[in-house]
């Protein structure tokens, strides 16, 4: 039987969708194009802002960029719920801002129900979960927990050549502070994200089943591969002559699909390759090849990569190129907090699935107890201007996020 919401939770869902759907849009890519500190990014925090404030709650920024509502005096055992705003480039509209609506829905549910928390509740809003704008995801989280070094990240650039420094400069933005926030996680007693589901693992689970709680992130990271040629002209350079780095470039995608089938469970992606100069015609002198790699733990993820390098290497000695690797983020794979997990799957009667995808949930695991909602996702979609859900499938999930929350917080 499928689920009819009560109206007024499904006009306040289909308003607040509305409101969001036109920050942000991506006229060449399609899709969504939002990333921290933009225009776009700009315009869903104040959106948010000013729905936490109709609704009561007490909104403030963090020293990292994260953006939180209180609902109840901040202080320990805080119950927290929250994802983030930004998206890949080009990506879908439920990625991150379903969390965050869900989050705020169900605020409203709670208190529809005559729910006084005995603890405190807050909703967060993470800062570059997705890593595209300055090359490293769960950014906004990583500082927060201590997993990213300040330092490192001020100095981080966009493809524009734009600092994190210089762009939180230009929304007035203190970066002074930057850093682990040992206070702050030590107040929270408990973290759930709802999010889309990506990929359908759901529905393997249980073909019926709209919601699923998430008990692991596999392991998961991105690397930089730059390969050096000698630039030339491309109508008049024999074949003997060239050195030609996308030669080594394209056997680097050709390995990353081959490991697909060599390894079982294992992703690997080239998504990105930024060729200079980038002229039509001309050899490029280097190439820039963006990697990411999930599989199993960290030390199989690593050594995936190593087989990959390992082909691109071969093929640049061929053709006279250089090759430098780059680390740029390596998560090991993560369990959520097995007590809080089990509950929350009892409770909903709903199956418990990992997941491939990095979240904000995973970094905050491994210092305060953490799990996943997932909102069936029918095509399994993601990353990408095709991803849905339906809007009964999210008021359930946001339905389910009420229940949860109205336990954690007794």
């Amino acid at each position: 039987m499928k689920y009819t919401p009560p109206p007024a939770a499904a006009g306040r869902f289909n308003t607040a969708w509305a409101e969001l759907a036109a920050l942000g849009r991506d006229g060449r890519r399609g899709g969504y194009s939002r990333h921290v500190f933009d225009d776009a990014d700009m315009q869903m925090r104040e959106w948010f802002s000013a729905q936490a404030t109709r609704r009561g709650l007490d909104v403030e920024l963090d020293r990292n960029g994260n953006l939180w509502a209180w609902w109840g005096t901040p202080g320990p055992g805080a119950v927290v719920t929250g994802s983030h705003f930004d998206s890949v480039p080009g990506g879908g509209a439920f990625d991150g801002p379903l969390g965050i609506v869900s989050s705020l829905l169900a605020i409203d549910e709670m208190r529809v129900r005559g729910i006084v928390p005995a603890k405190p509740v807050a909703l967060v809003c993470f800062a570059e979960e997705e890593g595209g704008r300055f090359g490293l995801p769960c950014l906004g989280s990583r500082l927060m927990t201590g997993a990213a070094e300040a330092e490192h990240v001020r100095r981080l650039h966009d493809p524009d050549g734009v600092s994190f420094a210089d762009a939180a400069r230009r929304i007035g933005f203190d970066i002074t502070h930057l850093g682990r926030d040992a206070d702050r996680l030590a107040n929270i007693g408990a973290f759930v994200e709802l999010h889309v589901e990506q990929g359908r693992l759901l529905h393997a689970a249980d073909p019926t089943a709209a919601i699923g709680v998430g008990s692991q992130i596999v392991a998961h990271g991105r690397w930089r591969i730059t390969v050096t040629g000698e630039g030339n002209h491309a109508g008049t350079t024999k074949p003997d002559d060239r050195h030609d780095p996308m030669i080594p470039a394209a056997a680097a995608i050709l390995a990353a699909r081959r490991s697909l089938a060599l390894h079982d469970g294992a992703v690997a992606t080239i998504g990105r390759l930024q060729p200079i100069p980038g002229g039509t015609n001309v050899i490029a002198s280097s190439v820039d090849a963006w990697m990411d790699v999930r599989h199993g733990g960290a030390a199989e993820t690593a050594a995936l990569v190593d087989e990959i390098v390992a082909a691109v290497r071969e093929e640049a000695e061929l053709e006279g190129c250089s090759v430098v690797v780059h680390r740029e983020s390596l998560s090991d794979a993560v369990m959520f907090d097995a007590t809080l997990t089990m509950d929350l799957a009892l409770q909903l009667d709903a199956p418990v699935i990992p997941t491939g995808a990095g979240h904000d949930a995973g970094i905050l695991a491994a210092h305060v107890p953490s799990t996943m909602l997932f909102v069936r996702n029918p095509t399994g979609i993601s990353h990408a201007p095709g991803e849905h859900a339906e809007t009964s499938d999210c008021l359930l999930g946001v339905d389910a996020l009420a229940d949860v929350l109205a336990e954690l917080v007794r």
